[in-house]
């Protein structure tokens, strides 16, 4: 999610893939991918003016006014690289958590963690008139329920380090905790009212996920889902030949 008059963004690790196969077709995250491709060409043919008609204003809110867009911003970004890293996102985890929760509920909850997230980050400053834009947040609520259900499925993580390229298959937990521990630190250190990257709606939309999640984690047991699980998901975790990437490393000569 981004508050719309800066277009930094920071990220600390790039997961490009899980090995938690969803089992059914993920209708719902598909349905959800293409409508934001297509709300993106109508920002295309619009404009800036596409912010103005759908993000979300904190001051409007306030005012008791168009309370609609907690819905509309989520479908609207700031360019294609914050479109293309949420959606990735949300094909990496959205399928799984489909697949735990079925299409009706899943897309309740995918809402429902976009509000969140939204109230998060107005809640510092109710009166602003700095716009939201971005799914960030109701993906940060996937990111949050992925993390209950599934804290040890492997995520394969590219990384980046100087002239070092490596994809390394790290467990889920480490790889959420460490995104959601960014968004608090870098929240802390950002004034909210601002603009740029919305990071307390990233973490207001993580807890919410792990909140809205539990019904269903108690569902299948609760910790007891964990004991016979182990963390990891309840089928056979996707296998993939390469784990680390074929990309030479590139050394300094002396």
């Amino acid at each position: 999610m981004t508050a719309v008059p800066s277009r930094r963004t920071l990220h600390a690790m790039f997961p490009i893939r899980d090995h938690n196969p969803s089992e059914k077709t993920p209708y719902v995250t598909i349905a959800l991918i293409a409508a934001n491709l297509a709300a993106w060409f109508w920002q295309l043919a619009v404009g800036d003016l596409s912010v103005y008609r759908g993000g979300f204003f904190p001051i409007l809110l306030s005012e008791g006014e168009q309370t609609w867009r907690l819905i509309s911003h989520m479908f609207l970004h700031g360019g294609w690289l914050h479109l293309g890293g949420n959606m990735l996102f949300l094909w990496i985890f959205g399928d799984n958590l489909e697949d735990e929760m079925g299409p009706l509920p899943f897309l309740g909850f995918y809402l429902l963690g976009g509000v969140a997230a939204a109230l998060m980050q107005y809640a510092p400053d109710t009166m602003s008139r700095v716009p939201m834009v971005g799914a960030s947040g109701a993906i940060a609520a996937v990111m949050g329920g992925y993390l209950l259900m599934f804290p040890k499925a492997r995520v394969d993580v590219l990384i980046i380090i100087v002239f070092i390229i490596r994809i390394l298959p790290i467990p889920a937990f480490i790889m959420l905790g460490l995104w959601f521990a960014l968004q608090v630190v870098m929240g802390l250190g950002t004034d909210s009212s601002g603009g740029g990257v919305a990071y307390w709606a990233h973490a207001g939309g993580f807890i919410a996920g792990m909140v809205l999640t539990l019904p269903v984690f108690l569902r299948r047991g609760g910790p007891g889902y964990w004991t016979r699980t182990e963390g990891h998901p309840p089928h056979p975790e996707a296998r993939y030949r390469l784990t680390q990437s074929s990309v030479p490393e590139v050394r300094r000569r002396r």
